[in-house]
């Protein structure tokens, strides 16, 4: 085998390929389509390589160091994030305790400290990819001896680490081979939110907003929103149909654009797409409290559309501008009206714990949330991952309390590591757990809960994902 590509083992439960990787609350297992879309790359240019995700395989570093052996591959592709990223380097050192390989990371922690992360290896990462690795690690898989000609690397030449020129964004998202699905069995992932199975797709990178916490716009995929064509994506989905025909018997795709509503005209002709192929799915999307359109909703219910993830973040305008939203509570009431004119269950994302927040405007959004009239909700919070310029702040306001980037975990659980004054880190964390007790344990919201089930499969869904959060709540009372 020429490449292994690999999402490697960590702490039970953990989610490295989620914008904030950790130990959900709720246990998500989430596919590693970043990896997925590498794969697919390196296959199209004829280079051997086989996937394999060792959490959704239960597999630990003792199975690493077997499939290494197994396998002797002259390259090995893993993925680095902040709070794994100690361990993600132990990966890389049973690869080469047990092989030849030459290690390539790739990844958000290694993309925004490189030179770190290579001393830190002390020779077992061989190269980085900075930013999106779709190509990157193609070629210096076709190139390897000659790194310094290909942009967007980091390597160790001697002593000394080498970066090499800034790699552009890929433009033409259409060239893209589609995720390489079939190394994966697709109904391992689950997610309490999201229908089972559902298969992410990817219609788009980047976004236009500049919110101050979000890494993957920062450090991955850039500012600079790039559409792929309704044709292309549609493609994918009846492609993705024939490798998991179970998605239309009760699963979804969901739409991992940053913002799936962001361009009306692109949206709209998605879901033209699907109507006119007269494919019956279920999908979800991304959205934004500012992309609010009647015509564009009612287009997205005829085409199978279930529900929109969306970012309120807070019920405090004040929060909202010092996270640089860029929306106003006004924007999100007026995106309830119209969503719940049209039938669309909302999701809604808050995040607590973010520059300027205090007790009170912690409350407020808590009451807002509640208010809402949303289906489901999450209460993250704020984690300054290094590459984003709330980590930058924090780094000069001194609000990191954070010792090592093992600090970012907190026995497995994601772990607060900012304190304000006036506003600890343990208080942040606790009001999380108060946010959703409080939205989760109504009775008219379980009642409902259960009376809205659409199957026995959709029954079993709501029932592991509370159970998964249960298990959560009993393991903070240890």
């Amino acid at each position: 085998m020429d490449v292994l590509v690999i999402n490697e083992p960590f702490v039970k439960d953990f989610c490295r390929t989620q914008r904030w990787a950790a130990r959900t609350r709720g246990r998500v297992l989430r596919a590693p389509d970043w990896l997925a879309y590498a794969t697919a790359v390196l296959e199209e240019a004829k280079i051997p390589v086989k996937l394999y995700d060792f959490p959704a395989l239960d597999w630990n570093k003792d199975k690493l160091r077997e499939i290494v052996r197994s396998h002797k591959p002259r390259f090995v592709v893993l993925d680095s994030t902040t709070p794994s990223i100690f361990s993600d380097i132990e990966c890389a050192r049973i690869c080469k305790e047990e092989s030849d390989a030459h290690v390539i990371m790739v990844g958000p922690h290694a993309s925004a400290v490189p030179e770190e992360t290579l001393e830190s290896a002390k020779g077992a990462v061989d190269v980085i990819c900075i930013g999106e690795y779709d190509y990157t690690v193609r070629d210096i898989i076709m190139g390897f001896d000659n790194l310094a000609s290909i942009p967007g690397i980091a390597y160790k030449e001697g002593e000394r680490v080498v970066r090499t020129m800034k790699r552009p964004l890929i433009d033409n998202l259409d060239a893209l081979p589609f995720p390489a699905w079939h190394h994966l069995n697709l109904l391992k992932y689950f997610d309490g939110g999201k229908l089972h199975p559902y298969i992410d797709i990817i219609a788009g990178r980047g976004c236009p907003n500049a919110c101050i916490f979000c890494l993957w716009p920062q450090v991955m995929h850039g500012m600079r929103f790039r559409l792929r064509s309704p044709e292309n994506v549609v493609d994918e989905m009846e492609r993705d149909i024939k490798l998991c025909p179970q998605v239309l018997k009760g699963g979804e795709f969901f739409f991992e654009d940053d913002t799936f509503t962001v361009d009306k005209n692109r949206a709209m002709g998605i879901c033209e797409e699907i109507l006119k192929r007269n494919l019956k799915l279920t999908f979800s999307v991304n959205a934004r409290v500012d992309t609010a359109d009647d015509e564009l909703f009612r287009m997205m219910k005829r085409a199978g559309c279930r529900e929109l993830l969306v970012g309120f973040e807070s019920g405090d305008q004040g929060m909202l501008d010092r996270m640089h939203k860029n929306a106003t509570i006004e924007d999100a009431l007026r995106f309830m009206e119209i969503s719940k004119k049209h039938r669309l269950d909302i999701h809604g994302c808050f995040v607590l714990g973010l520059p300027g927040e205090t007790k009170e405007t912690i409350e407020k959004t808590i009451r807002f949330a509640l208010g809402l009239g949303l289906h489901t909700v999450q209460f993250s919070g704020a984690v300054p991952f290094p590459g984003t310029r709330y980590f930058e702040y924090c780094k000069k306001e001194g609000l990191l309390k954070a010792k090592s980037w093992e600090d970012w975990l907190s026995e497995g659980e994601q772990a607060q590591v900012v304190d304000y004054p006036g506003l600890t880190k343990a208080e942040i964390d606790s009001s999380i757990d108060k946010g959703l007790k409080k939205f989760y344990f109504r009775p008219t919201y379980m009642i409902r809960f259960l009376f809205q089930t659409r199957s026995r499969k959709d029954l079993y869904r709501k029932l592991r994902g509370a159970k998964n959060f249960l298990a959560y709540l009993l393991s903070k009372k240890k």
